[in-house]
């Protein structure tokens, strides 16, 4: 008797009666030869992931089964029920009567032209992970090495697709301390993309602000902010290439809270909205976290003169209101990463391999 494998399915619907079509897709698994449906989590709605055309939203729903199926032989079999429920394949991410993925199989990781097991965007889609979570949340990802509950918590409930025609950018954010400037010039290396660093050096207000010249704090974010805006505007990073930053374009509001008054503060606020629009955002954000003590132990050891009075209480309420800002957070995946987990070149080669899943890939690198 043939090894029983056990697999999950996605299924999704936008045309007709979604709920009708899912259900019907179920049965017919169900019904076919060496496939057992053991757990199928709820409905999920959502609007239709298509980055050219508006489509209906989608029902959505994953299922747990066992098969002794080979992997090719259970995708000619989802594609046997998409048939018989009148799927049409006209374009990518069309609408469709129904639609059957093979999200895992087992432990296996398959990279052919008609088949790629895991789905290679399944980690960018809350749809399918939270469907996942609600049957396996502790089965990890074979490529990525991550639970199903780690990968749905960096979405944050969203679904994204990847767009080969923005700028791919990968922000590194965290506290002072913690490694950022590094990790990035490894993962720039990793990847042969370009480093963009924050330029503290060249601020002519900051270190007079961290000496106590409060009357200085606002032309020192004034100053940040438009470097910002000149590192990362659509006319420096170009469509397609992979840059990697030492900075999360939103912690200037963290840095602000931080250094100005009430009247300071309320006159950045006024200018930030409309600068903000002005900055590429990122595809993904990676916060490197650590302990406050770890992180004010780097501060001490780097001996940058005017960081040398920085405290634990200041470390604390940034740390806070950056937790504030990623809890919060929709623009894109934000990976949380221990600091611990990229000290070697080793651990930062493991590390660029995973974030590059996060980015978009050429139409002909669409596998593991």
């Amino acid at each position: 008797m043939a090894e029983l494998t056990i697999a999950y399915i996605g299924l999704g619907s936008n045309q007709g009666d979604r709920e009708l079509y899912i259900q019907s897709a179920i049965e017919m698994l169900s019904q076919s030869p060496g496939i057992q449906i053991i757990h199928k989590s709820t409905l999920q709605e959502t609007a239709a992931l298509s980055i050219s055309a508006e489509q209906p939203d989608y029902l959505n729903a994953v299922v747990e089964i066992k098969t002794p199926l080979t992997p090719m032989n259970l995708f000619k079999a989802l594609q046997e029920v998409e048939i018989r429920l009148g799927r049409v394949r006209v374009e990518k991410w069309g609408q469709r009567t129904i639609d059957l993925d093979i999200l895992l199989y087992g432990n296996q990781v398959i990279s052919e032209p008609s088949l790629c097991v895991p789905h290679q965007q399944m980690h960018l889609r809350s749809f399918v992970l939270d469907g996942l979570v609600e049957l396996c949340p502790d089965r990890v990802h074979p490529v990525l090495q991550r639970t199903i509950a780690v990968l749905a918590k960096r979405l944050n409930g969203q679904n994204f697709a990847s767009n080969p025609a923005r700028p791919q950018l990968v922000s590194v954010a965290g506290l002072i301390g913690v490694g950022k400037t590094t990790l990035t010039r490894g993962l720039a290396e990793q990847w042969g993309g370009d480093g963009i660093f924050e330029e503290y050096d060249k601020n002519p207000y900051l270190a007079k602000v961290y000496a106590g010249a409060k009357e200085l704090a606002l032309d020192s974010e004034l100053y940040f902010l438009s470097s910002s805006i000149r590192q990362l505007s659509p006319e420096t990073l170009q469509a397609g290439q992979i840059y990697v930053n030492d900075y999360v374009f939103e912690k200037a509001r963290i840095y602000a809270r931080s250094w100005l008054e009430a009247g300071q503060l309320a006159e950045y606020e006024a200018i930030y909205p409309e600068q903000h629009k002005k900055a590429v955002p990122p595809t993904a954000v990676i916060f490197l976290e650590d302990t406050i003590e770890n992180c004010l132990e780097r501060i001490h050891r780097r001996q940058r003169p005017f960081e040398q009075g920085i405290q634990i209480e200041f470390l604390k309420r940034l740390a806070g209101w950056y937790n504030e800002l990623f809890e919060s957070w929709t623009a894109c995946p934000v990976i949380r990463i221990r600091a611990q987990e990229c000290h070697t070149p080793e651990q930062v080669h493991t590390l660029a391999k995973e974030i590059r899943s996060y980015l978009a890939r050429k139409d002909n690198d669409l596998c593991w």
